[in-house]
């Protein structure tokens, strides 16, 4: 109610010519501020789909679906470039989160996409939904329909770095180019403090301060770090997906932003 009123406020200053440079900073905070509540809504919302199944709400204690989604800066309207999807859990989210006006990019590795059936999930998915796209991408050299202003990964870094194509340095540059200038990069993966990537093939982890090196690199500036899926009881010594732990790792999340 408070920032409703001084919306209106600052609304009356504008059409009266008496707008300073200080409610100016106020107006902008005040659009901010509404913006924020409007992703917030609409997170709330995605996550609360009739459409997402057990099996990914089941997940959700685990993933913290509102935290991450904003902390990721996905708003109403954003063109989102989702690397490896997997099976979908923050395709659906994500697609409702930047609703009809908005579009979601389900980028999948070639090599997925030529297995007899590889895509018939997602395509499924995506036919529930009016604003994803399936489509087979090479990730060091991404092309869009349009410039995305989120790119997101999901617990796949580490793998970017395993195989004998393996090229994290080309993703970064391919995921750079394909984002608008001011565009923002989240990377979520298993941690390995200390490890660079010696853990990505063996414990299915990766060093957050390797990813941090890899990103500015390519030219991303760090603009976030949130510990809302940290678990300090992890030993690190587990694989990720090892039963005994699986879902409760200790997961880094990183925002990236391209400059511009």
């Amino acid at each position: 109610m408070r920032a409703t009123f001084a919306a209106l406020a600052l609304g009356t200053a504008v059409l009266t010519g008496c707008v300073t440079s200080d409610e100016h900073r106020g107006r902008n905070t005040v659009a901010e501020g509404l913006a924020v509540i409007e992703a917030h809504d609409a997170i709330m919302a995605a996550i609360a789909d009739p459409l997402r199944p057990a099996a990914d709400t089941a997940r959700d204690v685990n993933r913290k679906p509102m935290d991450t989604v904003m902390f990721a800066g996905v708003k109403p309207g954003a063109v989102v470039a989702e690397l490896a999807p997997g099976g979908g859990y923050y395709t659906r989210i994500l697609a409702r989160a930047v609703g009809p006006n908005g579009h979601v990019y389900a980028l999948v590795p070639a090599a997925f996409a030529q297995r007899p059936g590889g895509l018939d999930a997602l395509n499924a998915l995506a036919a529930q939904y009016g604003n994803v796209t399936v489509m087979a991408a090479d990730y060091t050299a991404l092309s869009l329909p349009r410039p995305a202003d989120v790119a997101w990964t999901s617990e796949n870094w580490h793998d970017f770095h395993n195989g004998p194509t393996a090229n994290p340095a080309g993703i970064a540059r391919g995921v750079y180019a394909a984002l608008r200038p001011g565009g923002l990069f989240y990377i979520e993966d298993h941690a390995a403090p200390g490890t660079g990537a010696t853990a990505t093939s063996t414990l299915h982890r990766i060093d957050p301060a390797l990813v941090i090196t890899e990103l500015t690199a390519a030219g991303f500036k760090l603009d976030g770090q949130s510990s809302v899926l940290a678990n300090p009881n992890d030993p690190h010594s587990a694989r990720s997906n090892d039963p005994a732990i699986r879902g409760e790792t200790d997961k880094f999340a990183l925002r990236f932003r391209k400059p511009g």
